[in-house]
């Protein structure tokens, strides 16, 4: 797996700032991975974000994005501006489409995914050796799917 130069992402509003790369780990299921702050135009981090490579089971509960913004700058709708930058990496990387997945009480995160134009494939209930299960004691996920046309 080759990681690709990430300068490109960035708008008006906000960059996304590369700070670790992760090749993955097979034996743990673990794909490879992009870590990213999320940056606003004057720099300063408002969030983090990353995009997981591929498509596995795991990765169908876990998704292959995963973002947080700081309470401080939520309501700006980085996540969802940062979500677009990514889908730009995947197409990039060859990948069809990306799930991303919330809690069913996350609103908040299940609007952004909505606004985005993501299609919800299912409220699955999570399997009983699944690591945010056991770890966070999480029981069911939203999955979105979103179609990406490879360039």
């Amino acid at each position: 797996m080759t990681f690709l130069d990430t300068g490109f992402l960035k708008t008006d509003e906000i960059f996304l700032r590369q700070v670790e790369l992760d090749a993955g780990d097979p034996q743990r299921m673990w794909e490879p991975a992009y870590h990213f702050d999320i940056c606003n135009s004057e720099g300063v981090p408002v969030g983090g974000c990353n995009l997981r490579l591929g498509h596995s089971k795991a990765l169908y509960y876990a998704g292959n994005i995963g973002y947080k913004i700081d309470p401080a700058y939520r309501g700006h709708r980085y996540a969802g501006k940062a979500c677009r930058l990514l889908f730009d990496l995947a197409r990039r990387h060859g990948m069809e489409y990306v799930i991303i997945t919330c809690n069913p009480d996350n609103w908040a995160s299940r609007k952004t995914c909505e606004r985005l134009g993501g299609t919800l494939a299912e409220i699955a209930e999570l399997p009983e050796d699944a690591p945010m299960r056991l770890e966070r004691g999480g029981t069911e996920k939203c999955i979105f799917r979103f179609d990406l046309l490879v360039e």
